[in-house]
């Protein structure tokens, strides 16, 4: 019979509910995106009440407005640094075996490259299996049984390179490397759903929706804030000075007239760097408290109680923050960075130590910034879309079946809000194709209705009465209504899958509403007809 057992009623009933309650906040949209973000900071707020949902549909690039990057890792810096790190290991080993190679002079050559010149050039060959120690086997696919490290022997020097095995391998962990600190810095503003993601084989593509400029994007990721702590081998010189190998010449933070001679070699490292947070000095002065791992506590305690009394450069991107006297041994591993900072400094420094350093620096192929008015447009153009289609489907379902069309479009409207529920619930990104899969899916709604109405109508001419047409019609029409949107689901889910950026936006909308529209076909329709046929018993039926 003609019937819904009451549970399946409250349940129907209590997901359109929950769904329209979950699309709520998006009709308020910038009341309760201010509630968010004053929630967020732990201040209190009455914009929006607290009992209710405050989930929104994130706006993508084209709605929202923002900023748009292409950039290129600069992989071959990681290569000068591997060599640099290699040195003193290098040293240490053929200095043990000075009495068969002689004296060694590390030369001049190419930045991702070691020359080591021995006196003795007739054990070049001694030297260089004395070096093969140092050298690991590669991690990464494909590359079992090679080694990180090659060795050539050049006249009377030794020249250390990477292997392609390891160069390849390097490559991929910092493009993987650079990614993930991209994303850190960029959540730690607390920007909505950008885009980050690697393209080709040393591009990142970047996309930051609700951000002022690409400028101040590129302002924080573009900053490799590659922080060391070196030892100082004269202080406040001038640029003019004597270079040694192994020594750097750079300038004062505060005062770039003025320079220290450093060693190049890092004792400690930003990458052992696991927590930096703003605060102040004993004088009140904006500052950053730092700590290190157990590995960077170590040698930073190491070398402050083998140092006291002599300077010790704190390095920030190749300019020296700050040069304080190694006052006594400082274990634990933490301290704090004093310079001339104002509050906002201190806090964007500590954010881009927090997220880390990027294995490599950043050139910028393209940069764009989408204005808020474009986004602005782009919305109203969706909305004007979205109400001619929806009204356009609204005449031809009444015009055509009567009744039956109105009931099919409130379960359109339900579908609607329940489709911005169900994006604001998994916390979705809405952009311009997006638009179009909700547009898509008002017209795709009444579709499941249109072949149970007319299953409806014929069986209105062998059937007894008007319950049993309308139960057969629903009935025979199941099947059809399944099909149809199964194909089409599958389709989504492969868009999805397969494809990136606007693809998924489309992808999503889609989706969801086919969930959505076979749902208030099959259960939200039906509801209101059944109910309706409680309360009215007609002896006829016109669909």
């Amino acid at each position: 019979m003609l019937q819904i057992a009451l549970w399946k009623r409250s349940l129907i009933l209590l997901l359109c509910v929950g769904g329209l309650l979950l699309a709520l906040p998006n009709a308020f949209y910038s009341r309760v995106e201010n509630f968010n973000d004053e929630k967020l900071l732990n201040e209190t707020s009455d914009g929006w009440p607290s009992f209710l949902p405050s989930s929104l549909v994130n706006l993508g690039l084209d709605l929202r407005g923002g900023a748009h990057l292409l950039a290129e890792v600069q992989v071959a810096d990681v290569y000068e640094q591997r060599m640099a790190a290699l040195w003193p290991d290098v040293r240490d080993i053929l200095r043990s075996e000075r009495n068969t190679v002689g004296t060694i002079r590390l030369q001049k050559g190419k930045l991702d490259e070691l020359r080591i010149r021995l006196s003795n050039s007739a054990e070049i060959e001694t030297g260089i299996n004395f070096l093969k120690t140092l050298a690991k086997p590669v991690s990464g696919v494909g590359s079992v049984g090679k080694v990180d490290l090659d060795f050539v022997g050049e006249n009377d020097e030794i020249v250390v390179r990477l292997s392609d095995a390891e160069r390849r391998a390097t490559d991929d962990r910092t493009m993987q490397q650079a990614l993930e600190i991209i994303r850190r810095r960029i959540d730690e503003v607390g920007t909505r759903e950008p885009t980050i993601q690697r393209q080709g084989y040393n591009r990142i593509l970047i996309q930051v929706p609700g951000i002022g400029s690409a400028s101040e994007l590129k302002q924080l990721i573009g900053t490799t804030a590659q922080l060391t702590f070196q030892p100082v081998i004269a202080a406040r010189v001038n640029s003019g000075s004597l270079i040694s190998v192994g020594q750097e010449l750079l300038p004062a933070l505060d005062d770039p007239a003025e320079f220290y001679l450093l060693n190049s070699v890092a004792v400690v490292t930003g990458e052992e760097l696991v927590d930096a947070q703003p605060s102040f000095d004993q004088n009140g002065r904006p500052a950053v408290n730092f700590r290190f791992n157990p590995s960077g506590a170590r040698k930073f305690g190491d070398y402050t109680s083998e140092n006291i009394g002599n300077p010790f450069a704190i390095v920030l991107d190749d300019e020296v923050i700050s040069a304080p006297t190694i006052q006594s041994h400082i274990p634990g591993g933490s301290g704090i960075i004093t310079g001339s900072f104002t509050i906002e400094e201190s806090t964007e420094l500590a954010i881009l130590l927090r997220a880390g350093a990027l294995p490599a620096g950043l050139s910028f192929l393209e940069e764009r910034t989408i204005g808020p008015e474009l986004g602005a447009d782009s919305i109203k153009a969706g909305k004007v879309a979205c109400i001619v289609a929806f009204g356009a489907v609204l005449v031809f379902m009444v015009a055509s079946y009567g009744l039956f069309g109105l009931f099919a479009n409130v379960a359109l409207l339900i579908n609607v809000g329940l489709i911005f529920g169900l994006l604001s619930g998994i916390g979705a990104t809405l952009t311009l194709p997006g638009i179009a899969g909700i547009v898509l899916t008002i017209g795709m709604a009444v579709d499941a209705n249109v072949l149970i109405f007319e299953r409806i109508r014929e069986e209105l001419v062998s059937a007894k009465g008007p319950a049993r047409a309308i139960e057969l019609g629903y009935e025979k029409a199941m099947s059809a209504i399944l099909d149809a949107n199964l194909t089409t689901f599958i389709a989504a889910v492969i868009l999805f899958v397969m494809g990136s950026g606007p693809v998924r936006g489309f992808s999503i909308t889609l989706g969801l509403g086919i969930i959505t529209s076979v749902f208030t076909a099959i259960f939200v329709t039906r509801l209101l007809v059944i109910m309706w046929f409680e309360r009215r018993r007609p002896k006829t039926i016109e669909v």
